[in-house]
């Protein structure tokens, strides 16, 4: 009895112990464990206390471990100690696991990084670019000759390109463009060569075809810019006008200035400076009066339906026959147009050399002698007849009637009309014909930004 309550008392006093074992054997553990690949043999091939001494005497020969301990049981290796990188904790594992006899690793060594400070890692960078640079000198060297030879080539080949097109094309811009177009490859094979020589082929054909890539990715970033551009080389190709052409284009009219690769420049007749896009030029209808400079002009003119409309012809034609602005051939006409209100229609059609002749001035005279002509003559040309309505009768007068006050008056009958006096036509209207695009002389010497460089309509 006595040995049994001797024996219950022992089990309790060692179930603590037993607790505190097991807790410690069930704790997380951060150490690495690590089973080799190679077959364990039944019988070792190796002792432990030599593989102990192996794993040790390597691990102390590299200096990199502090409190090293390492011990083997039943090939299992246990690694403990402290070391500056984590590369050189996973180095001494790899070593014990592919020391032979070894079954599996118990890496426990800690990684104690040391702080140093050291000019080691900027003497290596130093020192490494120093190799990197001797090994590219070679290609330095190719590159400061040859690239220098490619952009004088180019320049040669480009003064030499605008030299055969001198003559050939009607814009000194379009001559330049097209010889700066057949240069540029000579200057991208010099680059293409350095590139290739120094090993960079890929980086070669990257730089040519990325050019390609580049200028779509501009074009799309800059279309409207670029969209005027090209207009600007299409006009200097087809070349519709030059300088000092009257035209007609987008709505504008005037005097040709300049044009540059933005925009055409016009001098409207009233002095001022229009700039109109390109790419609205290009795409729009342009009417040069200046091209031919023949002009043909319209005048309307109504006489009384009582009036014979072939006296009206006959004295129209010999007032433009006996103008001097009026061209002969084309021969005018004068015909009978329309049926009015209160008059027949007639139209005068006329030419004129509108690169001398003024066809504001020449339309204004020839209106003054027709009207002065017509009257003379003793036709008439009145004015439309407008009717009035007044279903309730005019007011006031009615009342009057009504009461007695007034009595109703017959309409008045028609009576002829005095003859209107001679119009005095200046003796030197003739000569006054001049065209007004001489007065905007100052307007067209006057510069435009951009125009000063690149005029492509030239001089």
């Amino acid at each position: 009895m006595r040995q049994t309550l001797g024996v219950i008392a022992l089990m309790f006093l060692a179930l603590p112990g037993l607790a505190q074992d097991s807790a410690q054997d069930s704790a997380p553990d951060d150490t690495e464990i690590t089973a080799t690949e190679q077959a364990v043999d039944v019988t070792p091939v190796a002792r432990d206390d030599e593989i102990d001494t192996r794993i040790t005497g390597i691990l102390l020969a590299t200096d990199w471990y502090e409190a090293l301990a390492v011990r083997v049981e039943d090939g299992i290796v246990f690694l403990d100690g402290r070391t500056a990188t984590e590369q050189r904790a996973l180095w001494a594992r790899d070593l014990a696991a592919k020391t032979s006899g070894v079954v599996a690793v118990v890496n426990r060594i800690r990684v104690d990084p040391k702080v140093e400070f050291t000019l080691d890692p900027a003497i290596d960078a130093v020192e490494d670019l120093q190799q990197r640079a001797l090994v590219a000198l070679p290609s330095i060297i190719l590159a400061i000759v040859v690239l220098p030879l490619a952009w004088v080539a180019s320049g040669l080949v480009r003064r030499f390109a605008r030299w055969s097109l001198n003559g050939r094309t009607r814009s000194p811009f379009l001559s330049d463009l097209l010889a700066s177009i057949i240069a540029l490859p000579v200057f991208l094979l010099g680059l293409y060569v350095v590139l290739q020589a120094a090993g960079l082929t890929k980086l070669a054909f990257s730089v040519v075809g990325g050019a390609g890539v580049i200028g779509i990715v501009i074009g799309f970033a800059f279309r409207d810019i670029a969209e005027n551009f090209l207009a600007s080389i299409l006009l200097s190709v087809r070349q519709p006008f030059k300088r000092g052409d009257f035209i007609s284009v987008a709505g504008q009219m005037g005097l040709v200035h300049s044009m540059n690769t933005r925009s055409t420049v016009l001098v409207s007749p009233s002095g001022n400076h229009i700039q109109i896009p390109n790419a609205s030029v290009f795409k729009s209808i342009i009417e040069n009066f200046t091209a031919v400079p023949n002009r043909r002009e319209v005048i309307d003119v109504g006489i009384g339906y009582d009036d014979a409309v072939s006296d009206a012809q006959a004295i129209i034609s010999r007032i433009l026959a006996e103008q001097d602005g009026v061209l002969h051939t084309p021969e005018p006409m004068v015909l009978a147009d329309s049926l009015g209100v209160s008059t027949v229609n007639i139209k005068v059609y006329y030419w004129f050399d509108g690169a001398s002749i003024s066809p504001l001035k020449l339309k204004s005279l020839l209106i003054q002698r027709i009207k002065q002509g017509l009257t003379d003559a003793g036709l008439s040309m009145p004015a439309d007849i407008h009717e009035l309505v007044f279903p309730q009768g005019i007011p006031g007068v009615e009342a009057k009637v009504a009461l007695g006050q007034e009595k109703p008056q017959a309409p008045p009958r028609p009576t002829t009309e005095p003859a209107a006096p001679r119009e005095q036509i200046a003796a030197d209207a003739d000569e006054d014909l001049k065209n007004e695009s001489d007065l905007l002389e100052e307007q067209l010497a006057a510069p435009i930004e951009g125009d000063a460089d690149h005029d492509l309509l030239g001089s």
